[in-house]
């Protein structure tokens, strides 16, 4: 009776990828900004071709989601993501300033390792295979156990079609045989420059102790502020519409709400005309403990499923038209299940006095899982807005707008990413919408600009970096054009 080992199969195909990558590598390293940009072009229009059954063929392998949102997203990379791209320059010389005498050459990491998620394996998978490429550098992906299927089309598609626009062979590859020793030997691998963890907290621990650069983007645990001069049926509407996209598993999506006292009731009713149904603590109580294990992890069974489904396997009756479940809240335990991370349409909801209250509460929701990733604030008071900003330990702030939708770019001005960084408030180098720059350091390139027996040790320097002082007579209308520039991009009227 043979007997396969798996896991030591696993790891001798990552050391196998791992070198071949680095060969493909330097081959890459080569490449013009144009020939990169022309096989990341070959990339996208391989996998737009397929999207409707890569869609259907992830929810089918998975269990998780909507296949129409699924297909929206994989539209979002394939379209608007990759339109983005393609003015980048991230190798070469990407900036340079004749005046200043400088430059700034962008130079490729080297080889990835990319872990993706079960929960968009399409989409996530091609944006992080483009943004490699994009910056000249190989990427070997360690498919996710319950997408592997899924990824493995994507990836065959991805390959074959940079292949034939002269990408070298390994450059872009994959585990076949999925375990988790090949996948901790591709991080630990000598050759292997970076790590890429897109939304997979399994394997967070074992990537920190690898000691490189990692990218992580993790748990959301998102709340969304309603504040008295929001605008609440607007803001109600673009919660509900993020925590049911997809059936609520992107890590952008609201986690909670937390509304100001004096609108409480508007707040309520709003949400009650748009799907959301109130639990009693008894049926909260009966729906957690379905969701999470007795280990304490999120039940995999129960990650996108509708909110009429997750409330007909805890035995809850709802009416008809219910998109949401909502667990009420007056405090933040970390013992608490609806604290963490929901990948479901499923919200909690507190109350708070007034705005500095409520920003009380988002830094204890935020600082229980240190995820740090995403919060959403609603309002028209600009001062308001900007003390969520600066106060939060969190890597981005969305502002009147759906946490899904906003965070990845699509209705924000935020770069078009499927890869979201937590962060210092949470893990990770960056809380960037991971982008190809994040895949590159910049080289400096600086000319001597005065001999050194001119430099007076004893006598100030002007910084470098020191901003201009501004003469109110001779700019006050360079001023006035900036600021209508400047208002026109926040208006959506110029394109800044």
């Amino acid at each position: 009776m043979n007997i396969i080992d798996n896991d030591l199969l696993s790891i001798q195909e990552a050391r196998i990828l791992a070198e071949n990558a680095f060969e493909a590598q330097k081959i890459l390293a080569g490449f013009s900004q144009e020939k990169l940009d022309r096989i990341v072009e070959s990339m996208a229009e391989a996998v737009e071709a397929r999207v409707e059954d890569l869609a259907l063929m992830s929810h089918e392998e998975t269990e998780y989601g909507i296949p129409g949102d699924k297909l929206k997203k994989n539209q979002f990379v394939c379209g608007y993501a990759r339109r983005q791209l393609r003015s980048m320059r991230c190798v070469g010389i990407i900036n340079e300033d004749r005046q200043m005498q400088m430059m700034d050459v962008g130079v490729p990491m080297g080889v990835v390792l990319a872990l993706c998620p079960a929960t968009s394996p399409v989409s996530t998978t091609l944006y992080n295979a483009m943004i490699a490429v994009k910056s000249g550098n190989s990427m070997v992906f360690s498919p996710h156990p319950r997408a592997r299927k899924t990824m493995g089309v994507v990836l065959d598609i991805i390959i074959s079609a940079a292949q034939a626009a002269g990408m070298p062979k390994g450059a872009v590859a994959y585990l076949h045989t999925v375990a988790a020793g090949g996948t901790r030997e591709l991080m630990n691998h000598s050759l292997v420059s970076m790590i890429l963890n897109t939304g997979v907290p399994s394997m967070l621990a074992d990537a920190e102790k690898a000691g490189k650069p990692l990218i992580y983007a993790g748990t959301g645990n998102g709340p969304a502020f309603i504040e008295r001069t929001a605008d609440v049926d607007q803001a109600v509407k673009d919660i509900i519409a993020s925590k049911t996209f997809d059936n609520g598993i992107v890590a952008a999506a609201e986690q909670s709400i937390v509304v100001d006292g004096p609108i409480d009731g508007q707040v309520r009713a709003a949400l009650e005309a748009n799907g959301a149904y109130f639990m009693t603590k008894e049926e909260a109580d009966r729906l957690a403990g379905l969701f999470y294990c007795p280990v304490g992890g999120l039940n995999p069974k129960m990650v996108g499923i509708c909110a009429r489904d997750l409330a007909f396997r805890a035995g809850i009756t709802v009416p008809g038209n219910v998109s949401v479940l909502i667990a009420e809240r007056k405090y933040v335990s970390p013992s608490d299940p609806y604290l963490k991370e929901k990948l479901c349409p499923i919200l909690t909801y507190y109350v708070e006095e007034d705005w500095r209250e409520a920003c009380e509460k988002c830094i204890e929701i935020l600082l229980t899982e240190r995820g740090g990733h995403t919060l959403v604030i609603h309002s028209g008071d600009e001062d308001v807005i900007r003390q969520f900003a600066l106060k939060k330990p969190v890597a981005r702030v969305l502002v009147n707008t759906p946490a899904t939708l906003g965070g990845m770019g699509a209705t924000t001005n935020m770069f078009p990413s499927m890869t979201l960084g937590s962060g210092s408030a949470g893990h990770g180098i960056t809380s960037d919408n991971v982008s190809p720059l994040n895949l590159i350091y910049v080289r400096k390139v600086g000319y001597g600009v005065r001999k050194a027996d001119a430099i007076d040790l004893n006598k100030e320097t002007p910084s470098l970096s020191a901003p201009k002082t501004i003469d109110a007579d001779t700019d006050s209308e360079k001023l006035q054009i900036l600021y209508r520039i400047l208002k026109g991009a926040v208006d959506g009227k110029v394109n800044p």
